[in-house]
């Protein structure tokens, strides 16, 4: 990608009416962006960090499904709160899904829905394949969940499956989809807010050492976008790019507190997005210092 396009003054993209509209808009200034173009870049033109999530999200399903529609999509696989292939229910049958997904982000945004559902035959282990459904088709059903405090114009959903019809995707669903996904989101997200961040810090004249470390985090997630994101190297690469943002965490309060009250109080409220999933990237980072043979 061209930096020049990050580095740029540009006018955010104002919040929408919906998702839906705020994404398009994006995608009319963008084109047709490589994934962690559409991260950066949408973060960085984002007018919240819940939009910036939302254009890093997208990034990361593209990465994950490559032909994937332009259209706002979604990853559904939670049930009763695990990921766990042992503990999920939906099924798919030939080319049908049945279940339910309790927490889909943006569920009643999304045009399209990536399905985790087990397909292994009675007394097998739990075999996972990775199911893509439209919203709306017959058989697909979104119940909207309430509101949450963090990124509230993010909404959440169940997702409900009646023998809908599906394209199953070629693959494990555990090994190539559900489970580097996780990593590769937290990436993209990260992306996105960074440079939400920097822009805000542009235009509220941020220390120029805030601003320059702030590049510096971007530039490491560049390159960690190139590596494949199941290998011990990205992890420990995401672990520090995580470690480098902790770090500037009292300069970004004192920043932001000087600044504009309006930027400082989105922050406040959801900077602990970036929290979420952190036990699990402990996990990896262990056992990836472990396959490299290092120790901290």
């Amino acid at each position: 990608m061209s930096w020049q396009r990050l580095l740029q003054p540009h006018d955010r993209l104002p919040a929408a009416a919906s998702l839906e509209e705020w994404y398009a808009a994006l995608l009319a200034r963008l084109g047709t962006p490589a994934p962690f173009e559409l991260a950066l870049l949408g973060g960085r033109w984002a007018v919240s960090p819940g939009l910036a999530f939302l254009a890093g999200y997208q990034g990361a399903l593209r990465v994950l499904w490559p032909s994937a529609p332009w259209s706002l999509g979604a990853l559904c696989v939670t049930e009763n709160k695990s990921t766990r292939p042992a503990d999920l229910q939906t099924r798919l049958s030939g080319l049908l899904l049945s279940g339910r997904k309790d927490f889909v982000t943006a569920a009643e945004a999304a045009d399209w829905l990536l399905v985790a559902a087990r397909e292994e035959e009675p007394g097998q282990a739990a075999q996972l394949a990775l199911g893509v459904v439209f919203n709306g088709a017959p058989g697909v059903r979104i119940e909207a969940l309430p509101v949450l405090p963090l990124m509230p114009e993010i909404g959440h959903g169940r997702l409900h499956l009646d023998g809908a019809h599906c394209e199953r995707l070629a693959g494990d669903g555990w090994q190539a989809y559900v489970k580097p996904f996780r990593s590769i989101e937290d990436l993209h997200v990260l992306s996105a807010l960074g440079a939400w961040l920097y822009g805000i810090g542009r235009d509220s004249a941020w220390p120029q050492s805030l601003q320059l470390r702030l590049l510096g985090l971007l530039a490491g997630c560049a390159e960690a976008a190139r590596q494949c994101p199941s290998s011990p190297a990205a992890h420990l690469l995401l672990a520090g790019l995580f470690a480098q943002l902790a770090a500037l965490d009292g300069e970004l309060d004192a920043a932001f507190a000087a600044g504009p009250a309006e930027w400082a109080a989105l922050w406040q409220r959801d900077k602990g997005l970036l929290a979420i999933a952190g036990a699990a990237r402990g996990k990896r980072l262990q056992k990836a210092c472990a396959a490299l043979g290092l120790s901290f």
